[in-house]
């Protein structure tokens, strides 16, 4: 290279350039690798053209250094102190002469596609190949050692230099090709959530010089919102049949609101929460539900079903003791007290314990009206009216609650 910048000065020529020579066939080679390389030479300043005419280019009579060496010689016009550079155009010129059939890759760098025709054996390869110097922190989607394929994609990042400050804590310099804030957090092993202070947002791509800081929050307010399920009210109805439901009152639910203190212990492994205040900022509504019990004939089902657990249609519960009479007794004249005609539904109080025309409920008998009086019927006495003899003498004499209707 010194010859043929010392004959350009003794020609007296303007360009600066240096001049590449040598035989026809290397000749060739050279054009070829420079249209290949040129943005690599653009890089250190150094701009390189086949010689037109020997006459012109080299006015003296020592052998060409290019002629002598070959391709690989192209080395010695890298500016003195480039080794990595040279090593680059090495490996430029050595896919250059392969004879490996030429491939297609897609090669993604910091954001940008291009398609690639490239003889490069490996990721590698490829990367020197296209003036990268991939260090440790870089990010690459493949083994570099591994075997380029036709038409694979192979995604470059280039780490780049970020300061990381946690909590105060002297700046730390890293470089990293994390996508984003976040992704550098976890890479550096910083833990952090929705309650500390991360500037830039985390999920902010990663930007060249940013200074990425962190401070954790170790107590914070927290409210939350709670569903108060409505209250179920069941009443049961006579005029449906046992088993069936219907929906009296839809209801809906309330919501309450609970306010906590948060405090979390050192290292961020737990928390702790103190309630502050509760309060009811929507009241539920009362879902009320009637279920049929039915006539006389379905009562011994009830009782199944622990039906006296369960009443709540009561305004109150009288423990009693139940006899059975019908209209054809002796000494019955067939009407009550009340006018009524005497049957299954009408029964006989004391009116000091029951008044005369209360609606009432009596497991094991059904629904009644308080319409008839009877001389032996005192205090916590009661006698049920019946439709037939057989059915009278089948109850007998029994203690029986009474559910007085509201």
């Amino acid at each position: 290279m010194v010859h043929a910048f010392t004959a350009a000065a003794q020609a007296g020529e303007r360009s600066t350039e240096p001049r590449c020579r040598g035989s026809p066939t290397t000749a060739t080679h050279v054009a070829q690798l420079l249209a290949t390389t040129g943005p690599l030479w653009a890089r250190f300043g150094v701009r390189c053209a086949p010689a037109r005419e020997r006459s012109r280019t080299i006015r003296n009579d020592h052998p060409s250094p290019l002629a002598a060496t070959g391709l690989l010689s192209l080395g010695l016009l890298i500016p003195f102190g480039a080794p990595a550079a040279a090593q680059r155009v090495a490996q430029i010129a050595v896919n250059l002469t392969s004879t490996v059939p030429a491939k297609h890759v897609t090669l993604i760098h910091d954001g940008l596609s291009e398609l690639v025709e490239t003889r490069a054996p490996d990721a590698e390869a490829l990367l020197a190949e296209r003036g990268f110097d991939r260090t440790p922190e870089d990010a690459l989607s493949v083994d570099p050692s591994s075997p380029l394929a036709d038409g694979e994609t192979v995604v470059f990042q280039a780490a780049v230099p970020v300061t990381v400050i946690v909590d105060g804590a002297p700046p730390r310099a890293v470089r990293s090709a994390a996508a984003s804030v976040a992704a550098l957090l976890a890479a550096e092993g910083v833990r952090w959530d929705r309650h500390d202070r991360v500037s830039p947002n985390p999920s902010a791509p990663l930007a060249s010089t940013q200074v990425v800081s962190v401070a954790h929050v170790e107590r914070w307010t927290e409210t939350v919102h709670v569903r108060v399920a409505a209250p179920v009210v069941r009443r049961y109805a006579f005029n449906l049949k046992p088993g069936l439901v219907k929906v009296l009152a839809a209801g809906r639910p309330g919501l309450k609101e609970l306010r906590y203190t948060v405090s979390r212990s050192a290292g961020g492994r737990g928390t702790q929460r103190a309630l502050l205040v509760a309060r009811i900022i929507r009241a539920p509504k009362v879902r009320i539900v009637a279920e049929g019990i039915g006539e006389y004939t379905a009562l011994s089902e009830l009782a199944e079903r622990s039906i006296v657990g369960t009443l709540q249609l009561a305004d109150s519960a009288l423990a009693m003791v139940a006899t059975a009479y019908t209209a054809h007794c002796s000494g019955c004249s067939g009407t009550t007290a009340s006018g009524r005609p005497a049957g299954h539904g009408i029964v006989a109080v004391d009116p000091r314990v029951i008044p005369l025309g209360t609606r009432m409920f009596i497991p094991g008998y059904g629904p009644a009206v308080a319409g008839d009086t009877g001389g032996a019927i005192r205090g916590r006495r009661i006698d049920l009216g019946f439709n037939s003899d057989a059915d009278a003498y089948r109850f007998g004499r029994r203690p029986v609650t009474v559910y007085l209707i509201r």
